[in-house]
């Protein structure tokens, strides 16, 4: 099985660090789809850690729907189970921009920071507090930028949704975070969403431009959720090249 990743200690919460080892098991195949993962005293041996920090983890991946527990154990899901990853399939609204972005090659990060001055008091913030904010990029199979976006999030967000909440101890920058099911944890915590969307062309740039699609076509979308009271939840800008990155975003409250 992959061990952890030793560094960032202080920054990732140690049962986040343990359900990204089992998830890197399950995507590779070195747990079988099907197969009994080990018992949790096994894990917490196995891990350094203890078993209320491996039940932690395995509660985040059956939120995922990556495996299932039932009275015989843990498994990873599949066959009778259900499907591998259906927590990650079309049927469900990924963030930040779709499920075009499941097997694409990604680059995210988590940090806090504060947000630009005209969005803070929209995220419920004062001016220059800091809050937590998503980077996020897929990138082509050559590593030119296809898409990119970033997202901010608001007090209220960061106070009713658990699983974001959890990030209010990483001062550091968290790397390759997964939110891909933010919506899902949205849902879970009775919040009923509802977006505005601003889709904007911006000039064409220079050829020699590096930036997102080089010197091709643009589309800017600039996104806020909120909940059923009107509190943004989310603020979001994906830049992306109109030739090269399908956008597909939809969701219900």
């Amino acid at each position: 099985m992959a061990e952890p990743e030793p560094e960032q200690a202080a920054v990732v919460p140690l049962y986040l660090k343990v359900a990204a080892a089992l998830r890197s098991d399950l995507a590779d195949r070195r747990i079988s789809p099907g197969s009994r993962l080990p018992s949790e005293r096994s894990l917490a041996h196995r891990y350094h850690v203890n078993r209320q920090t491996v039940r932690n983890a395995l509660h985040l991946l059956r939120e995922e729907r990556l495996v299932v527990t039932d009275r015989r154990g843990t498994f990873a899901a599949s066959g009778e189970h259900g499907p591998a990853t259906p927590g990650l399939t079309a049927g469900r609204q990924l963030f930040p921009g779709g499920t075009e972005t499941v097997a694409a090659l990604v680059r995210a990060s988590l940090a806090w920071e504060a947000p630009p001055a005209a969005s803070a008091g929209r995220l419920g913030l004062v001016p220059g507090e800091p809050t937590l904010v998503h980077r996020h990029a897929v990138l082509s199979p050559g590593s030119a930028p296809l898409q990119r976006s970033v997202s901010w999030f608001s007090r209220p967000a960061l106070a009713e949704i658990p699983q974001l909440a959890r990030y209010r101890r990483a001062r550091g920058i968290v790397l390759q975070p997964d939110l891909r099911l933010l919506y899902h944890w949205m849902h879970q915590a009775g919040l009923h969403l509802t977006r505005r969307e601003s889709i904007g062309v911006p000039p064409m740039p220079p050829a020699r431009t590096t930036g997102v699609g080089g010197g091709a076509a643009r589309l800017l979308v600039h996104r806020v959720v909120s909940d059923q009271h009107g509190h943004a939840l989310e603020i979001t800008d994906i830049d992306f090249a109109a030739h090269g990155a399908a956008w597909t975003y939809e969701f219900s409250g």
